[in-house]
């Protein structure tokens, strides 16, 4: 194997991650996706395109950036996944958001076959990606951190160790859940304003200048909620939901109660069957007003 990286998703996250790993990095990079689309704009980087067999067996470093759990599973554990093909010093990181067990599963996995495993979720905006400002929450021993964290850094400005195998998820996705029921509340709050006959605009504004100003509030309420823009390619309600169903599986493991986590998957699935799966989800707001015209 020579010196190269391969890099398996290059959709709405993973190419300017992967893009930024090339420009930055200095190395070979080698990508592969079912679209070709960013596969043809990231070779203006000196990104190769690649089949999964080509990057199994050219690349010790492999990243995975794919939609959810089910892929990763698919592309390591699938017939003829990456789990077949594991040779000795090969590191495997999942930049993907995916249940906790399953990356505590493709570590053992991956330990069997002398083949190094972290879980690497991330988290900000696709504009974060794009500006390379991403915060990665890592799940990995010791060595494999020290290992991977330089190559993280050309994609993030804030990369954390959390622990063993799954932290790195459990971390991400509550980090999400806590962001997706403070949304619920800014449209909640919204939608009272309005119906008061206060100023969206200047009810956010306020906020900011007092104990409930937020990243969620100048981000998601302020840039999407306000203005009721809500693209699509961003990161959908359906992707949203996939992240908060980890989350209250979690909690349903252990026997937490997650109220708040019910109440916003309650929101999203109302958006979804209003039409708006695909749109980015602070659009959960139509949810909120398609009640309060109801009432």
């Amino acid at each position: 194997m020579t010196d190269m990286i391969g890099f398996i998703g290059v959709g709405t996250m993973g190419e300017p991650m992967c893009r930024n790993l090339a420009r930055k990095s200095g190395m070979t990079v080698l990508a592969a996706d079912r679209d070709e689309a960013p596969l043809k704009r990231l070779a203006a980087d000196g990104v190769k395109a690649a089949s999964v067999d080509e990057i199994a067996e050219s690349c010790r470093t492999i990243f995975l950036s794919l939609p959810g759990g089910k892929e990763v599973e698919e592309i390591c554990l699938g017939p003829n996944g990456l789990t077949s093909k594991a040779k000795l010093g090969w590191t495997v990181v999942d930049l993907s958001t995916a249940p906790p067990r399953l990356a505590r599963r493709l570590y053992a996995e991956f330990e069997g076959r002398a083949t190094a495993f972290a879980d690497a979720p991330v988290a900000r905006t696709r504009q974060a990606a794009i500006d390379g400002t991403l915060s990665i929450m890592v799940g990995a021993t010791s060595p494999t951190f020290e290992r991977i964290e330089p190559l993280l850094r050309h994609m993030a400005s804030e990369v954390t160790h959390c622990g063993e195998a799954g932290a790195g998820q459990t971390v991400k996705i509550l980090n999400n859940m806590i962001l997706f029921q403070t949304v619920v509340a800014l449209g909640e709050a919204l939608s009272i304003a309005r119906a008061n006959d206060v100023d969206g605009k200047i009810l956010f504004e306020t906020l900011t200048k007092g104990s409930a100003d937020s990243f969620a509030l100048r981000n998601h309420g302020m840039k999407a909620m306000l203005p009721g823009v809500f693209p699509e390619r961003a990161f959908s309600t359906k992707y949203a939901l996939k992240d908060l169903s980890y989350a209250i599986e979690m909690a349903d493991e252990t026997g937490v109660p997650a109220l708040g986590a019910d109440v916003a998957r309650e929101l999203m699935e109302r958006a979804v069957e209003l039409g708006h799966g695909e749109e980015y989800w602070p659009v959960l707001l139509r949810s909120i007003e398609d009640a309060a015209n109801k009432d």
